[in-house]
């Protein structure tokens, strides 16, 4: 069974739950004051399965799935079938809660701040694809076509500067240190990804 179809259904499992016992949407939010302060340390991970709202969920999954069992294959094509999936998961988790990192640091003092949402491992899987697949192209707002490297890009732009701009319990520091702590931990597992990626990225499509 595909371990991304697994993550999905485990997160809508645990994000409708949540949405359903606001107790245990506070409980298991990322908040800096609370972890640092409280020790409370699960919520860097516990947050990645918590969402704002349904349509937050659904769009976050559906990010997921797209990209995720793609690489999902490509890991299990590398590693092998057991290490593939191990490290498919390793990717997502810990680029999850590397994407917390910054948010951390900066609001530990502040017992106002919170994060929720699965952007930071989502961003590793999104980010993780781009090494595989540079020029494959994808639809911005699923309306304008533009390569996968050049998305990333806006991408990572974007999460800087909406991370500046306010809070929305969105965790946007994720987005942006989640995606490229997967990019790294991706040619980490395998440094010679590093010149297939430069080979694919050199050579145009057409």
């Amino acid at each position: 069974m595909s371990l991304t179809l697994v993550i999905i259904a485990v997160t809508a499992l645990i994000s409708w739950q949540a949405l359903e016992n606001r107790d245990m949407f506070f409980k298991l939010l990322h908040s800096p004051y609370q972890e640092v302060h409280r020790k409370e340390w699960y919520r860097i991970l516990t947050s990645t399965f918590v969402h704002v709202d349904y349509m937050h969920l659904i769009i976050n999954m559906f990010v997921l799935w797209q990209f995720g069992t793609q690489v999902e294959d490509y890991f299990v094509q590398i590693f092998g079938e057991v290490f593939g999936r191990v490290n498919y998961l390793l990717l997502y988790l810990l680029s999850a809660a590397f994407g917390d990192v910054s948010s951390l640091v900066k609001h530990k003092d502040n017992h106002l701040y919170s994060a929720v949402g699965a952007s930071g491992g989502v961003s590793g899987i999104m980010l993780a694809f781009v090494i595989f697949n540079p020029w494959s192209i994808l639809l911005l707002f699923f309306i304008i076509p533009m390569p996968a490297f050049v998305a990333a890009i806006l991408y990572l732009v974007y999460s800087s500067w909406a991370s500046k701009k306010g809070h929305d319990l969105i965790g946007h520091d994720a987005h942006f240190y989640g995606a490229v702590f997967g990019f790294l931990f991706t040619l980490a597992l395998k440094p010679g990804l590093f010149s297939f990626f430069v080979e694919r990225l050199t050579t145009l499509p057409f």
